[in-house]
């Protein structure tokens, strides 16, 4: 009996974890870390979001040396063709902007590009967790975070938040 009780406790745990949506606004240290854009500027990621004000952005976590990160690209692509009033921002986690470049130009992505220069240390990774690439999230056009973390393009939560 006191083992059933353990695996009712650990179940409802591991289920409440799932649950959890995560912020629904990014920390003030998140909108102030910087990140490079394609003519070599150096960008907030705040002045990111606010480029596109009143639209739906699609964030997508990811590097051109990810293999889960290209596997999934004709899942994002055709996501591209079913959403084309959707933003789709793009942030590299490259360890180079010639690589970043690169690969934006092999695997024909199109969208808005920025690379992280501090990639997996800076203050947007340290709030956003992230753990594996390719990670995405949806900005609505309210400016709120509606979706904070899926990790395959196909996730049917993606395709919700998109509507």
């Amino acid at each position: 009996m006191k083992k059933i009780y353990t695996l009712i406790l650990l179940c409802s745990f591991f289920l409440s974890c799932e649950a959890q949506p995560g912020p629904t606004t990014f920390s003030e240290k998140a909108l102030n870390d910087a990140f490079v854009n394609l003519e070599g500027e150096s960008v907030s990621f705040k002045s990111i979001l606010e480029a596109y004000k009143g639209q739906t952005i699609l964030i997508d976590v990811w590097a051109s040396w990810c293999r889960d990160c290209i596997v999934g690209l004709p899942n994002l692509k055709a996501l591209q063709e079913e959403h084309k009033d959707v933003v789709y921002v793009f942030l590299s986690m490259d360890k180079s902007q010639k690589s970043w470049r690169n690969g934006i130009k092999k695997y024909e992505i199109t969208g808005e590009h920025y690379f992280m220069p501090s990639g997996w240390k800076s203050d947007f990774s340290d709030f956003a967790d992230l753990d594996w690439v390719p990670r995405y999230m949806v900005v609505g056009a309210d400016g709120k975070i509606k979706l904070f973390r899926a990790i395959k393009a196909n996730d049917p939560k993606i395709k919700e938040q998109l509507k």
